[in-house]
């Protein structure tokens, strides 16, 4: 794969017990505390998965938004929701992430949704930098 021309650098640090910590962007417009993710019970404070879910969810929105113009798709409305889930691989004690994109949309038939959702699958920054990496499923509804 090409390397990007970087146009555009994000900037976060972690500090503390990592998940237990707390997270800052160098510009102060994003900041934290952080808490290991609580599968049974209520979440007081965000944790990696759901800031990965946020920006790979924005991110591939944009992505279908974007193709579905260069295609002049009759696209009146998209909302996508990144599922990021994370649990244990192997034997050898790491852990890995699952991705579920539901792309919702709005104007298109199921057959123009499913083709746009698998071009902006091709495009999208995350789903470059996750292919062959981590299981990323799409289901796509349109409406």
């Amino acid at each position: 794969m090409d390397k990007p021309k970087v146009f555009y650098t994000a900037t976060a640090t972690a500090t503390g017990d990592g998940r237990n910590g707390h997270v800052a962007t160098d510009d102060g417009l994003v900041e934290f505390e952080l808490a290991t993710p609580k599968p049974f019970g209520k979440q007081t404070k965000t944790n990696p998965e759901q800031l990965f879910a946020a920006g790979f969810s924005a991110c591939f929105n944009s992505a279908f938004q974007m193709t579905a113009k260069k295609a002049k798709a009759p696209l009146t409305d998209s909302q996508v929701t990144a599922k990021v889930g994370i649990g244990p691989v192997g034997l050898k004690g790491g852990f890995g992430l699952a991705v579920t994109l539901q792309i919702r949309t709005e104007g298109l038939d199921q057959a123009t949704a499913q083709q746009l959702a698998e071009a902006a699958h091709e495009v999208c920054p995350y789903s470059n930098a996750t292919r062959g990496n981590i299981e990323v499923k799409l289901e796509v509804t349109a409406a």
